[in-house]
This record gives C-alpha cells, sequence and structure tokens, in this order.
C-alpha cells in the first residue's frame, strides 16, 4: 500500500480484513495513528454486520524495501500527478515481482500517471468509493499499455476482497462514478447558487427520492420503466423532446471564487446534522442496506 491517507489507509483495511498481509508506506509520522484509527474504525462496523475475517492480521507501516516481496501495490497518495510519478519511480527497483500496480486517483488516467516510471505494462486505475472498507464497488481503467495479465491479477485482488469491479472501456477523466456523481453534483450546485432551491432541499431530493430507487435501479431503467410496456423507447417517445429541453436547460456553474463563497455560505448555515453524525449514520446504517440489498434476477 503506497500512502496512508484517508483512502490509502481505508484501503489498507478492507485488504486486511479480508485475509491479506498489508504493509503501508508512507514517511508521514502520523501515518501509524491514521492507519490504526481507521484499522479500528473498519473492524468494529465490519464485525455488527458479519463481515471481514475474525483472523485477520492488522495492516502495519513498512519500509520500501518490503515491497519487494509484494504480489500486489495499490497506490493511494493524493491527487498530485508530479508527486504520483516521482514515488512510483523512486519505488520502481523495489517492484520487479509485483504483479499489478493499481492506483486509486479520481481524475488521471494510468497512461498519465505511467508515464516516465517504466511501469506502464503493470499499472492501471484501482479507484474505490469511499470509505473502501465498506462500499463494495472499485473501477478498472487499464493504461494503453498495460498487459492483460496484470488486469487479471488486479482482478483477482479486488474480488478476493469481496469486491465488484467495473471496468471502464476506454479510459475517461474521473472515470465512471466520479463522472456520475459530479455531474449529479454540478446541477445541484447550479440550484443552490442559482436560487432555485434551498441546500437541505437539494439534499432531500437525492436521499428521499433518487436514492431509495437507486438501491436497485440504475439511471437508465428508471426511466424505461416509465415507459410501460414500450419501456424504454415509450419513454423517448412520450418525454425525449421535453427532456432535451431540460439538458439544454442544466446549468454550468464554475468553481470559482462567488461560487465558493455562496457553497460555503450555504453549506453552513443549512439546516443539516453535523458531518461527525453523517459519518456515524453512513457506517451504522450502509453495512446493513448493502447486507440486505437483494439481486435482480435476470430471467
Amino acid at each position: 500500500m503506497l500512502g496512508g491517507g484517508l483512502i490509502g489507509t481505508g484501503w489498507a483495511a478492507a485488504f486486511a480484513s479480508t485475509g491479506h498481509d498489508v504493509v503501508v508506506l508512507d514517511p508521514d509520522p502520523a501515518a501509524a495513528d491514521r492507519l490504526d484509527d481507521c484499522w479500528q474504525q473498519a473492524r468494529s462496523v465490519l464485525a455488527q454486520v458479519g463481515r471481514g475475517s475474525p483472523n485477520a492480521t492488522p495492516p502495519r507501516m513498512g519500509r520500501a524495501e518490503e515491497a519487494a516481496q509484494a504480489d500486489f501495490l495499490q497506490e493511494a497518495l493524493p491527487e498530485d500527478l508530479a508527486l504520483k510519478q516521482r514515488a512510483l519511480r523512486d519505488l520502481a527497483p523495489h517492484l520487479a515481482e509485483v504483479r499489478a500496480i493499481a492506483s486509486s486517483s479520481s481524475t488521471f488516467t494510468a497512461d498519465q500517471i505511467a508515464e516516465a516510471t517504466g511501469l506502464g505494462n503493470r499499472l492501471l486505475i484501482g479507484h474505490p468509493c469511499n470509505p473502501p472498507w465498506l462500499m463494495p464497488i472499485v473501477e478498472i481503467s487499464p493504461g494503453s499499455a498495460c498487459n492483460p495479465q496484470a488486469i487479471e491479477a488486479a482482478r483477482g485482488i479486488y474480488e478476493n476482497a469481496g469486491k465488484t469491479v467495473l471496468t471502464l472501456r476506454k479510459p475517461m477523466k474521473g472515470h465512471l462514478v466520479n463522472r456520475l456523481q459530479i455531474a449529479l453534483w454540478r446541477e445541484a450546485l447550479h440550484l443552490v447558487v442559482s436560487g432555485a432551491a434551498s441546500l437541505e432541499d437539494t439534499e432531500r431530493a437525492v436521499t428521499e427520492a433518487l436514492a431509495p430507487r437507486w438501491c436497485d435501479i440504475g439511471p437508465h431503467s428508471v426511466f424505461a420503466l416509465s415507459g410501460g410496456r414500450q419501456g424504454m423507447a415509450g419513454f423517448l417517445d412520450a418525454l425525449g423532446p421535453a427532456f432535451q429541453q431540460i439538458f439544454d436547460d442544466l446549468g454550468q456553474p464554475q468553481l470559482d471564487a462567488p461560487t465558493r463563497a455562496a457553497l460555503l455560505g450555504a453549506y453552513e448555515t443549512a439546516d443539516l446534522p453535523p458531518l461527525t453524525s453523517l459519518a456515524r449514520l453512513r457506517d451504522s446504517n450502509l453495512p446493513q442496506r448493502l447486507a440486505a440489498k437483494t439481486p435482480v434476477s435476470r430471467k
């Protein structure tokens, strides 16, 4: 594990809780405490819903030389391209036996990260949802030079850790999950800063209107169901032109100083629980929701 921040420690807890031997590389003296805090939090939540190996070995801090014994490297450094490239280039002499190298990058492509590292044949994006120890999805987006063996090795590691793997057919900035949630947040931001809706109501529009259906039905199927017996074709015939008008009317907010000030002001004055309470709510409710989720029959 390369990086001991929020995502790095989350990944470490995810892999360790399913029985993997995990070593974290991070020169920050505070990383050890972050790792221990994350491990304790993850173990407590996962134990409540019967997930995780009872004999799991806690992840530990280590040295660069120990990467030579690793089978897989997950990079989770800050979203700084030069930093990622430099750290991987420096670590490369110890990675001869590593079968796959995955970056948790939210925005960069594997080709961007691999440049000048000499690791392009084994480097891919392996992007989690936060927190990695709880959320089931990981997105794989291989670099153009990544060999099939590295892709399959990464897929096997993730699936062994209980993850559902999504694979992008071509590289996209932000990958799949982030592009979808950023598109929604962009419009929510536009509605708030334009004065069309309160921040509280944009939150409830998702948690009480969209999210309950999205637990079982994706964005295409929601509208296909609205087409009755004709499905998607019926929906497009009935509402396609009207939806095009809404497409054309969606906002294009800029994350500039005025928008930032408006958003921060709206968030600070919104009638919402504190973030610590929201984190506890997530950790309490989400595992049970995931455990209770019923697979949809393909028949």
